[in-house]
């Protein structure tokens, strides 16, 4: 990845024949932290709607989309890249600093997300010029 602190992070599917399959997150194993909360986003029917729009002082996160697609657009506050997120296996850890803004969703899209702490709004920088600042210390 051309973004500084954010990686791919791919699932190894247990392949279970009709039964379908079974993708395994664990702690310090595939997620590199301590999960402390899960989330999830659905019904983004609206065209216009975005997610995102902000970057953590502290908090890592894992993103997986687990039906359906989006654009994921990451940012270090010097690179760029956009991610078409669409593969349950795959997910892309954002560690502290990144900015991100989630867009383009599918009707059917199911966002989950696997965070280092619980919500605190204090870790949150929500101004993209405050988060230049931010990076630039």
């Amino acid at each position: 990845m051309k973004v500084n602190n954010a990686r791919i992070i791919n699932l190894e599917p247990i392949i279970d024949g009709i039964d379908g399959y079974l993708c395994v997150a664990e702690n310090q194993r595939e997620i590199p932290f301590e999960i402390k909360r899960v989330y999830y986003i659905y019904n983004l029917d609206s065209p216009q709607a975005v997610r995102g729009k902000h970057a953590h002082r502290e908090l890592e996160q894992v993103l997986f989309c687990l039906k359906g697609s989006f654009d994921l657009l990451l940012d270090d506050g010097f690179k760029q890249e956009k991610i078409l997120m669409e593969n349950p296996q795959t997910g892309i850890y954002m560690g502290t600093g990144v900015w991100h803004i989630m867009d383009n969703f599918s009707k059917d899209c199911v966002i989950m997300v696997l965070a280092s702490d619980y919500f605190t709004e204090k870790d949150y920088i929500r101004d993209y010029d405050e988060f230049t600042r931010f990076k630039n210390r």
